[in-house]
């Protein structure tokens, strides 16, 4: 199996080098011959990396990152429960990408959150999204992404999880930027958007 480019700038993971870390140039750890030698310090834990722990990961702006790699293989297989659970919530659940096309095609306005269950960046907006969706005057919406990735790129403006978008009436999607994932930050996005 022929090794992936990012090999030789020191990152073990194949996926996009924004969502992984290079190797320590300290030398305590080497990727050599498809494997690992020396010291595994706590960054090399792909168990909390798949639930979205990507160490050291900073924004643009020098923020640190809040959000999950949708290119983190193998992760779907590591969560527990699903988020929102539809006998319980007030934020509707969007089971296939029909579905979630019709929610586009509706006409009328609404918040859709794209997620992955093991993302633990998704797991912890749960609570704030429910009292949203409990407050809101438009229908919120959770649709899990991570089994259609490509789906959820080309339709959903996603490149992580999770990823707010609001639906305008015309289907135009318009992606929540910003990490702050609170009540009254998704509010006033809501608002000003549909304004």
């Amino acid at each position: 199996v022929p090794h992936h480019p990012l090999h030789a700038k020191g990152y073990p993971s194949i996926g996009d080098a924004k969502d992984t870390i290079p190797i320590p140039e300290d030398g305590s750890v080497r990727f050599a011959n498809g494997k690992f030698e020396g010291d595994f310090t706590e960054w090399l834990n792909y168990g909390l990396e798949r639930k979205g722990r990507f160490v050291g990961l900073k924004n643009a702006d020098g923020s640190t990152k809040t959000e999950c790699g949708i290119h983190v293989s193998g992760a779907e297989k590591t969560w527990d429960r699903d988020l929102w659970e539809v006998e319980l919530s007030s934020v509707k659940k969007v089971e296939s990408s029909e579905s979630a096309l019709e929610v586009k095609k509706s006409g009328k306005p609404s918040v859709m959150v794209v997620y992955a269950p093991w993302c633990k960046y998704s797991q912890d907006m749960e609570e704030e999204l429910e009292k949203f969706a409990k407050e809101s005057s438009v229908d919120v919406y959770s649709f899990r992404g991570d089994e259609v990735r490509d789906f959820v790129q080309a339709e959903l403006n996603t490149n992580s999880f999770p990823t707010v978008n609001v639906i305008k009436s015309d289907g135009t999607a318009v992606k929540y930027d910003s990490e702050v994932r609170t009540v009254d930050a998704f509010k006033e996005f809501v608002d000003k958007t549909l304004a």
